[in-house]
């Protein structure tokens, strides 16, 4: 009797352990069935987008992004659900957005996107709103439907703004491209998107910052943050209300200063500091525009003509927009002289050489002196210097 029962014992126990293998491999978890629905609904909506499908878009849930989005040209659109969190017949997706606008991005750009959801009496899920993640900048069409001018060189996309209005940043920077060009030279894409919101709020809400630093800028040109040099895209956003308040030759100079930026993105790191960078865009900015240094560096010229001669080059930090803007002035004129001053002494090969060895060296430290010492033949302290005294002699 004892044999039988622990031979019975042991065939329980078995059989229990067997079924309790075939039920945790039996098959995925009602989490693991939603999830893998609702990635097919979000593969099935991007394959409307790209597919210009506004019934099948509409099929798998709301369409107003849809609406707002139709006109932009694009070569990819793709999310990948990172996270879903479900309650009963509604949910919310986690989930990173790759796009790619079509002639502009070399790679895809990767946005976070948060995305309810809910389940019909057929138990499909729709999609019932697609708005930036919490830590995500929005994109353009999420302000409302956006309108696409094409220039030559240039990829204008704008919501809130006539054609007219679109159609006159084109030209301006159809005229921005050659003229970087003629500075930097032919090797960067020579083509520029250009975003126009609404507003100096839309313009903030596109970068994902406060408006009121950027308030009185009238454009700015974004990349890949931390400057590998490796950006998948550039865009250059303009600020509507600060951008409205600038002459025709300024509003050239501004579109100028930030296609420079495009141009010259591969080449500039975190071993390039902002005298160097901004000065630069200023340079090809102003370049062949006739403007003198008393008339492109107004508030440095008054700190000078006072005797308040700068002791050393603008610091990163002397660049920040919620600063005192007479400060900031002062740091992007003070970059700006430098690079004129190589332009007119060494040479504007030179000057360029000079800032593509900077972007070449792996780290800030002794990137600068490097390059001084290897392409001007000179040192920080002898080219600081020279630069105070070429303040003193053109704007004293």
């Amino acid at each position: 009797m004892a044999g039988r029962w622990r031979t019975s014992r042991s065939s329980v126990l078995a059989v229990s352990l067997l079924l309790a293998s075939l039920t945790a491999c039996g098959g995925p978890s009602a989490a693991d069935t939603a999830r893998a629905e609702v990635q097919r609904v979000l593969d099935r909506r991007a394959a409307a987008v790209l597919h210009h499908d506004p019934a099948a878009y509409a099929a798998t849930g709301t369409r107003a992004p849809y609406a707002n989005l139709k006109s932009v040209p694009l070569t990819a659109w793709s999310y990948r659900l990172t996270a879903l969190h479900r309650t009963g017949r509604t949910a919310t997706a986690q989930a990173e957005l790759r796009y790619r606008v079509t002639g502009h991005d070399k790679a895809p750009v990767t946005v976070g996107r948060t995305l309810t959801l809910s389940t019909g009496t057929d138990g499909t899920w729709h999609v019932d709103s697609d708005r930036p993640g919490s830590k995500s900048a929005q994109q353009l069409w999420d302000q409302g439907p956006v309108s696409v001018v094409r220039g030559r060189r240039s990829l204008v996309l704008g919501v809130g703004q006539s054609t007219a209005t679109l159609r006159r940043y084109a030209g301006l920077a159809d005229r921005a491209v050659p003229a970087v060009t003629q500075a930097w030279g032919t090797d960067w894409s020579r083509r520029v998107l250009l975003l126009v919101p609404g507003s100096l709020r839309d313009m903030a809400g596109l970068l994902g910052s406060p408006a009121a630093n950027y308030r009185g800028i009238a454009a700015v040109t974004t990349g890949e943050t931390g400057g590998t040099g490796r950006a998948p895209a550039d865009r250059i956003i303009v600020n509507p209300d600060a951008y409205g308040t600038l002459g025709p030759l300024g509003r050239q100079v501004v579109l100028t200063h930030e296609t420079a930026h495009v141009a010259t993105r591969a080449h500039t790191n975190p071993a390039t500091p902002l005298w160097l960078s901004e000065g630069y865009a200023d340079w090809a900015g102003y370049r062949r525009t006739g403007r003198t240094p008393a008339q492109a560096a107004p508030e440095l010229q008054r700190a000078v003509s006072d005797g308040d001669v700068p002791a050393v080059l603008p610091t990163d930090g002397d660049f920040g927009f919620t600063g005192d803007p007479a400060r900031l002035a002062q740091a992007y004129e003070s970059g700006w002289m430098a690079c004129r001053m190589i332009a007119v002494h060494w040479g504007e090969h030179d000057l360029d050489t000079f800032y593509r060895a900077v972007g070449a060296h792996p780290r800030r430290e002794g990137a600068v002196e490097e390059a001084l010492h290897k392409v001007l033949g000179t040192t920080l302290e002898q080219f600081t210097e020279q630069w105070r005294e070429y303040l003193r002699n053109q704007l004293g």
